[in-house]
């Protein structure tokens, strides 16, 4: 475990020694004799503290003194790179007003001169932590610490051959898998197939070796077999005698690698071989090249089976693809961990420790290591408090045989990702992580720049994320590619390594991270209110250089302003500051521009209306991040100055252009959009200097573009990174010369993805469509209202997906739209996705090409009026269709086999035949159809599991022999002549959805004739009286997991001997007016109900007598005056999970809530439009501990707060349209939000309710 720790801090001073030699400081310093003479000192204190960290970090394990002493100096390190960077940024900024020689050059050389560090105490610092170093110099003899001697190296037991397979679970098929290469039967034509296994450490690759090693099969195969445990050193000479002494069961004493290999070559020839290199860790390719020139000598098809953590082993030796071990199941996992953990006993005899057994198990996340080691330790212990100890702690705190196995993967790595991977235990676990994102992270700090290597830190962030996920540090997501995340252990790793340097705050268990004057590094999970409580330690962290907010909440976060005072005004060393998704924040003070350290900001979705010009003066700056901020409609006029700047996200912003200068950001990789001004701001020329953009452009108002030369000097041709393209127009505006300028805006054909919007010229030029574009894989022609015909883009080879849209004059769609192409090739023969929508004027398709859309996956219809002819006749490879008003477009339906989607809308030309019987969805909406129709239609539909029907008011009754029984899914909305009767067919249903009134009403729904049924929503089905359950008391419903009966005036009741659903989670009550009364026993018949709502159900007079089940969270409440009046009957008192109570449109209420009517769990109150509540009851208050948020809203009688304060747990209040609190808010100098709530915090000596975070607000709320 110590060895973790000292690779970290080793990886550090090694980065600091480098820098010192930098040219940066070395100039700087020129010529200052005091801090010159301090700055020769600072090398040898950190050499000299660095030779004794290998014994400190093994003597920190039993001395508490040794501990403190390595984090004292990890402290002064970090101080180190402070002032290092220090120096950086001023000789930066020497660097750039020296090369400036105009007047504002001048005056802003004066202003900077009185920030100069020299003048600001940088000899001072210095010396502070010189003297900090030499006194842990000294200590080090008081500590007995002592220097290394010579290589680190860590001591493991090899492993064997041996096995017992009764232990191992679910590795079947993987085995099966590699033991298919090794048949016989499998002959490739390599000499030796070398099969790599790859996986992280600890997932069960030797065990798997193992197993197949083992195999009876193995000695059918094979001559000879040797298994040989490798490990971190290889050693040609020791795996060869390995091998040699395994096949012929002898030692051999010599020494000479030569020998050996002789020796081995000929016992090999003509022998057929398996060989186990098991646990390697070389990537020197002439390593093994040495040793594996005796083995050709075996017969060809001979076999070696590698397992390794790294991807990088496994290239350099495979012959055949790397096989990569997964994780286990839960299921197997559990299997494993019981193995282990019941000893001579069958967890069935525990059933106690059953369930938090399977909940450890779920905690190893599918490695075996972890699931074994935690089995191991509860071996034969039966008490259920050391059960749940283990359960609730961290598994590096209690067991020491899972850290080894990962602490090599760390220890290994070299010096710069041992500082990219310990940044990464910023992240919480389970954290879905994006390669560029981590990436530009990684450049805010150190590694990337002082790695020793040159080149883009791009490209290194790139080779480093790549090498990190080689050895199984990052896994990526399955179901999305472009994701990443870390398993826990290799979170838990990170966190070991990273100490109490990197503090997360995580919403649910905020107190187990505790920030201190030592925290560098913190991460917030966000949660819909960060108050001020959550940040009070914030100003301890003097020397933070990372606050990151990560997202948790769906929804708009709010924060308190204090979070601006201590961040930007306090904390000078921030290299990251993240503030994204907090709706409150629209402004940033001008004191950013003292971050001078700043090299990220992301300010993502909040409501920033303007960026200071101060922030120009942050050089430092790579990347700014404004994604989404929907309220800001310009950029600092110098922005030029941001000659670092690599990345610019202004998607969704409002930007009006862009400022001038910014030719000038020559290092700018990522530009998301680029805005011509009408008359100023940047020109489109401009791009051209920017030779480093890759990614995606979009090019916005080009009808500002000046003259087509212009456009010519953006050099989009040259731009061969570039992957997506935008080219866009604004609205109506109109000119002679667009085909001019989009003549010269032509990309370069490496380009991948192309959109052309509002373009207004009646063609396009050739370049569009042209069959040189061989990449373009997705092809957008949106609202080019003038264009009479469409561009040849069936000549596009790879393109995949095309979208025409408004294409106002486009009569006819013919010849011309597939093109000139190669006759061998077929028009459009790799598209998978086609959509036409809003043609107004379009009449024909002509589609005479032979083989045209042969793999055409998705076809899309919108809006087209006038079309009647025709569709493609057949289209093989056709999975879904959809048609909406086009209501002259006639024939047939395009012969589509493979069609498993179907959605129809306003197109009642079409002549119809059965569908295909593999469609699987058909969505009807507002088609004159009758009875006839749709038989004929499904008649052949045998696999159907969705059908919605809406607004065919033709239809009389479903298809009786046509549907099959086996439908899941079925949505019927204002089919008014329908007879609902026939639903009961269809007893495999898991949701129906049924709205609107018909001419045969179901007065009695049959839920029991349902036994699947998962979602059941009735809304406005004025008929239906009551539920009818199956013959018997009680009857199970085992499946149903919400129901919603809404606009039902006539439904009085549930079944009368109740209808047990013990997996009902959510229950909506709605406008049922005469509805008298719940289920008496819902406590035991709804067991796992979680989320309850009644509104407008004014007859309901009072819960059930044995109350509520236990399991509910949220209990919402409206215009139900019966209910209300009886409130102090509730006993919601007895919920002891409710964390969520709403309540609206309650007349009768003067004060609330009464006492004692709440549970202490409660966290969240919502009071909405009770016009005639005057005070908050103080008494019901009380006893609420753990309140967090109260929300109340239009309550305009409403004018003081409880006397004696509100519970101190509370951190958010929300106050909407009521105006004498809002007064009272004003006196206090609250700000009233005009367009957005406002958060402040303001701290009062008194326990009032303004001692807490404030959201006042005259607009909407989500509540």
């Amino acid at each position: 475990m110590a060895l973790v720790g000292e690779a970290f801090l080793t990886a550090s001073i090694e980065l600091l020694v480098e820098r010192i030699a930098s040219p940066d400081v070395l100039n700087l310093f020129k010529g200052k004799k005091l801090e010159d003479g301090l700055l020769k000192k600072l090398k040898p204190a950190l050499m000299s503290v660095k030779a004794v960290l290998d014994d400190a970090e093994n003597k920190q394990i039993t001395n508490p003194n040794v501990r403190s002493w390595i984090d004292e100096l990890k402290d002064a390190v970090y101080d180190a790179e402070d002032l290092l960077d220090e120096i950086a940024t001023e000789a930066l900024r020497s660097r750039l007003e020296s090369e400036d020689q105009t007047s504002i050059a001048k005056q802003v050389r004066s202003l900077f001169s009185s920030l100069n560090p020299f003048n600001s105490g940088m000899g001072s610092k210095l010396e502070e932590i010189l003297e900090t170093l030499e006194r842990l110099v000294n200590q080090k003899d008081i500590l007995g610490l002592k220097e290394s001697t010579g290589e680190k190296s860590i001591q493991r037991l090899p492993a064997t051959s041996l096995v017992d397979e009764s232990g191992v679970y679910g590795r079947h098929d993987e085995k099966e898998a590699i033991m298919e290469l090794l048949n016989p039967e499998y002959a490739s034509a390599n000499q030796i197939d070398v099969i790599p296994i790859v996986g992280m450490g600890g997932v069960g690759k030797t065990t798997l070796a193992q197993l197949i090693y083992n195999d009876k099969r193995v000695a059918e195969w094979f001559d000879v077999k040797a298994w040989v445990c490798v490990s971190e050193e290889f050693d040609a000479l020791r795996i060869t005698k390995t091998i040699l002494e395994e096949i012929t069961s002898s030692s051999d004493g010599s020494q000479n690698l030569n020998q050996l290999q002789l020796k081995l070559k000929g016992k090999l020839l003509g022998k057929k071989f398996l060989f186990v290199l098991d646990d390697v860790w070389n990537e020197k390719y002439v390593d093994w090249e040495e040793l594996r020139s005796p083995f050709n000598a075996g017969t060809k098809n001979s076999k070696i089976v590698v397992t390794t953590r790294g991807e990088n082993v496994a290239s350099i030796m495979r012959t055949v693809p790397t096989y990569h071990l997964s994780i286990l199941s839960d299921e197997d996992c559990w299997l494993l961990f019981a193995k282990h953990a019941f000893a001579n006993t069958s967890p069935s005899m525990h059933p106690d420790l059953k369930e938090i057994g399977e909940a450890i198990a779920k905690r190893c996340k599918g490695l075996p290591l972890a699931a074994k080691a935690l089995g191991g330790l509860l071996r034969c212990r039966t008490d259920v408090e050391d059960w749940n100890k283990v359960l609730n702690s961290s598994l590096w705190d209690i067991t020491d045989d899972i850290l080894p196995a990962l602490r090599l993967s760390y220890y290994y790595l070299p010096s710069h990702l041992k500082h990219c991977f310990a940044y990464c235990s910023i992240f919480p676990k389970d954290y879905e992580f994006r390669k560029e994102e981590l990436i530009r992270l990684w450049m805010a700090e150190d590694p990337l720049a002082y790695s020793g290597k040159k080149g883009n830190m791009e490209e290194l962030g790139n080779e480093y994320f790549k090498d990190l996920t080689s050895r199984s540090f990052f896994q990526q997501l399955s179901g999305n590619k472009s994701c990443f995340v870390m398993h826990d252990l290799i979170s838990d790793l990170a966190e070991f390594v990273s100490g109490e340097f990197i503090c997360r705050l995580d919403g649910g268990d905020r107190l187990s991270c505790k920030i201190t004057k030592k925290t560098r590094y913190l991460s917030n999970v966000q949660e819909e209110y960060d108050a001020l409580k959550k940040f009070e330690a914030l100003p301890e962290a003097k020397g933070l250089h990372t606050f990151l907010t990560l997202k948790s909440w769906p929804r708009h976060c709010y924060v308190t302003n204090v979070i601006m005072d201590d961040l930007i005004v306090k904390s000078r060393s921030l290299r990251v500051l993240s503030l994204a998704r907090y709706h409150n924040i629209n402004e940033l003070p001008e004191e950013i521009g003292k971050l001078k350290q700043l090299r990220y900001l992301d300010l993502s979705e909040t409501s920033i209306e303007r960026l200071p010009n101060s922030l120009t003066t942050l050089y430092n700056l790579q990347t700014l991040l404004l994604f989404e901020c929907k309220t800001i409609v310009e950029l600092p006029e110098d922005m030029g100055r941001l000659i670092n700047m690599h990345h610019l996200d202004i998607r969704g912003t409002k930007l009006v252009r862009m400022p001038p200068g910014m030719d000038k950001l020559k290092d700018l990789r990522t530009l998301t959009d680029f805005v011509l001004g009408e008359q100023n701001g940047s020109s489109i020329s401009e791009l051209g200097k920017l030779e480093n953009l890759r990614g995606g452009l979009a090019i916005s108002n080009l009808q500002n573009v000046v003259c087509h030369r212009d456009a010519k000097d953006a050099n989009l041709k040259e731009k061969i990174n570039l992957k997506e393209l935008v080219l866009r127009w604004s609205g109506d505006c109109h000119r002679n010369d667009d085909r001019e300028i989009l003549e010269q805006l032509e990309p370069h054909t490496n380009l991948e993805h192309l959109a052309i919007e509002f373009y207004r010229d009646t063609n396009f030029p050739e370049w569009v469509g042209l069959s040189s574009f061989s990449n373009l894989v997705s092809l957008q022609l949106i609202d080019c209202k003038f264009c009479s015909f469409l561009p040849p883009v069936g000549q596009l080879s790879s393109l995949k997906s095309l979208s025409i849209e408004g294409f106002a004059e486009v009569v006819t769609v013919g010849d011309e739209f597939y093109g000139q192409g190669d006759a061998s090739s077929k028009p459009f023969g790799s598209l998978e996705i086609l959509r036409f929508k809003n043609m107004p004027e379009w009449e024909e398709w002509f589609c005479l090409k032979d083989g045209a859309f042969c793999l055409l996956q998705e076809l899309y219809m919108v809006d087209c009026p006038k079309l009647t002819k025709s569709l493609p006749k057949h289209l093989p490879s056709l999975m879904k269709l959809k048609i909406e008003r086009c209501g002259k477009l006639g024939g047939l339906l395009p012969r589509a086999p493979s069609m498993s989607e179907l959605d129809l809308q306003e197109c009642d030309a079409l002549q119809w035949e059965p569908l295909p019987c593999g469609l699987r969805k058909l969505h009807i909406y507002e088609l004159n159809m009758n009875d006839s129709i749709l038989e004929q239609m499904v008649r052949h539909c045998t696999h159907l599991e969705k059908l919605k029907i809406w607004h065919c008011y033709g239809l009389k009754s479903l298809p009786e022999g046509s549907l099959p029984t086996t439908l899941k899914e079925l949505w019927i909305r204002d089919c008014n002549a329908l007879d609902y009767s026939k639903i009961l067919l269809y007893t495999s249903l898991e949701r129906l959805d049924i709205r609107g009134n018909c001419h045969h009403p179901l007065e009695s729904f049959p839920i029991g004739s349902f036994p699947k049924l998962n979602l059941l929503d009735i809304d406005s089905c004025e008929g239906l009286k009551s539920f009818r359950a199956l013959e018997g008391p009680h009857q199970h419903h085992a499946c149903l997991n919400r129901l919603l009966i809404e606009s039902c005036p006539n439904f009085i009741s549930f079944p009368e001997d109740g209808f047990s659903a013990t997996n009902l989670t959510l229950l909506y009550l709605i406008d049922c007016k005469n509805l008298k009364s719940l289920p008496e026993q819902m406590q035991s018949l709804f067991p796992s109900l979680e989320y309850f709502s009644i509104q407008y159900c004014p007859e309901i007079e009072s819960f059930p007598k044995e109350g509520l089940p236990s399991k509910l969270k949220l209990i919402a409440i409206r215009r139900s005056e019966k209910l209300i009046a009886g409130r102090k009957d509730w006993g919601l008192e007895r919920l002891p999970s409710l964390t969520t109570f709403r309540i609206f449109d309650a007349e009768e209420i003067e004060s609330f809530p009464d006492e004692h009517m709440l549970p202490s769990t409660l966290t969240r109150l919502v009071i909405g439009n009770l016009p005639n509540l005057e005070f908050l009851d103080y008494k019901g208050f009380q006893h609420l501990t753990s309140l967090r948020t109260l929300v109340i809203s239009e309550c305009p009688m409403l004018q003081s707060m409880p006397a004696k304060g509100l519970p101190i747990s509370l951190s958010s209040l929300f106050l909407v349209k009521c105006p004498l609190l809002e007064e009272i808010a004003k006196r206090r100098k609250v700000k009233i939000g005009q367009r957005l709530p406002t958060c402040l915090s303001l701290r009062m000596t008194d326990n009032s309710l303004f001692s807490r975070t404030i959201y006042v607000s005259r607009g909407p709320v989500s509540i």
